[in-house]
C-alpha cells in the first residue's frame, strides 16, 4: 500500500509538472498580439476567482474577512500575482519561452538568498554552491551572445528575473505567517478576489484592457487554456503540500522547468543554442543543491 500511494504522489507530481510547463508556451503565445501585461492579468484572476469560487463552495471554505487576513491577501496577490505576472507576460513577449522557463527556475534561489538576510535559514556551504551555480545559469543566459537571438534583449532576462524574485520574497513572507494558520486554498481565493478588484481598474485607467469578445484567436485562446491549467495545478500544489510537504511538493519546479523548454522548442518551434542548454543543466544542479538536505526525514513524505 505505502508503495501504491507513493507512486501515486509522484505519478501526481509529474502531471502538475508537465501542467505548468505548458503554461509558459501558451504565455508566450498570448503576448503575441500585443495584449497588454495587467489586461491578461485581469482575465487570469477572473478564471482564478470562477474556479476557486466553485470548489470553496463545494468544499465549505470560506476566507476569513478581518483586516489582518485582507492585508495578508493583498500582500499575496501583490506578490504572487500582480507584480510576477506582469514582469513575466511582459519579458516573455521578448525573449524565447524557453529561456523564461530556465529563469522562473531560479525561485528557490532567491527564496534561499532573502531567507538568509532575514535570518530564517542557516548558512550551508552546499546550498550556496547551488547559489553560485544558479546565477552562472542566468550569466550564460545574459552573457553570450549565441545565449539569446538578440542580445540586445538581455535586459528582458533581468526584467523577467523580477518575476521569480517576488515570488521567493512572497515565500518567506508565508514562512513568517504560518503561525496565523490560514487556510491555503482560502487564501488563494481571497487573494484572487483582492487582485482582480485592483487589477481591473488599473488596467481601464492605463489603457490594458483586453477585450475579448472583440477578438477571439490563438492569443485569446492561449490566455483561458493558461488561466485554467494554472489555477488547476496551483490548487493541486496546495493539496500536495498539505499531504506530502513542502519540500517534496517543491521538486516540482524541476519538471516545470525542463517541461517548459521542451515544450517551447516543440509547439513554438524554438531553438537553443549551446549557452541555454549548458543554462538549463546548471540551474538545474542548482536547484538540487539548494533544496534542503531534510528532503527525505520529512515524515518519509508524511508516510505517503
Amino acid at each position: 500500500m505505502l508503495i501504491v500511494r507513493s507512486i501515486r504522489l509522484f505519478a501526481a507530481l509529474v502531471a502538475m509538472g508537465l501542467s505548468w510547463g505548458a503554461t509558459i508556451p501558451l504565455m508566450k503565445t498570448a503576448v503575441s498580439t500585443g495584449h497588454k501585461p495587467l489586461g491578461l492579468i485581469v482575465w487570469q484572476l477572473l478564471i482564478a476567482v470562477c474556479v476557486l469560487s466553485v470548489y470553496c463552495y463545494a468544499k465549505n471554505i470560506k476566507p476569513r474577512t478581518d483586516r489582518k487576513s485582507l492585508l495578508h491577501y493583498l500582500v499575496i496577490a501583490s506578490l504572487g500575482t500582480l507584480l510576477p505576472n506582469s514582469f513575466s507576460f511582459f519579458a516573455i513577449a521578448h525573449i524565447p519561452a524557453g529561456v523564461y522557463a530556465i529563469i522562473i527556475a531560479s525561485v528557490p534561489i532567491f527564496a534561499l538568498l532573502i531567507a538568509l538576510v532575514l535570518r530564517l535559514e542557516g548558512f550551508s556551504l552546499i546550498r550556496m554552491l547551488g547559489v553560485l551555480l544558479g546565477i552562472t545559469a542566468i550569466a550564460l543566459l545574459i552573457g553570450p551572445d549565441a545565449s539569446l537571438p538578440d542580445p540586445d534583449k538581455a535586459i528582458f532576462v533581468v526584467i523577467a528575473l523580477m518575476a521569480p524574485l517576488c515570488y521567493g520574497v512572497e515565500g518567506n513572507y508565508i514562512e513568517t505567517q504560518n503561525h496565523c494558520n490560514y487556510n491555503p486554498i482560502a487564501t488563494i481565493y481571497g487573494a484572487s478576489i483582492v487582485g482582480l478588484i485592483l487589477a481591473v481598474p488599473l488596467a481601464l485607467a492605463i489603457g490594458s484592457w483586453v477585450d475579448l469578445t472583440q477578438t477571439f484567436g490563438s492569443a485569446e485562446i492561449a490566455l483561458i487554456c493558461s488561466s485554467f491549467i494554472h489555477t488547476a495545478v496551483y490548487v493541486s500544489y496546495v493539496w500536495m503540500v498539505n499531504i506530502s510537504g513542502a519540500v517534496f511538493a517543491g521538486q516540482v519546479a524541476y519538471i516545470v522547468t525542463i517541461s517548459g523548454v521542451f515544450y517551447s522548442a516543440i509547439l513554438l518551434g524554438e531553438t537553443y543554442s549551446g549557452w541555454v542548454w549548458a543554462s538549463l543543466a546548471l540551474m538545474i544542479c542548482g536547484l538540487a543543491l539548494v533544496q534542503p538536505r531534510d528532503i527525505h526525514s520529512e515524515q518519509s513524505v508524511k508516510q505517503l
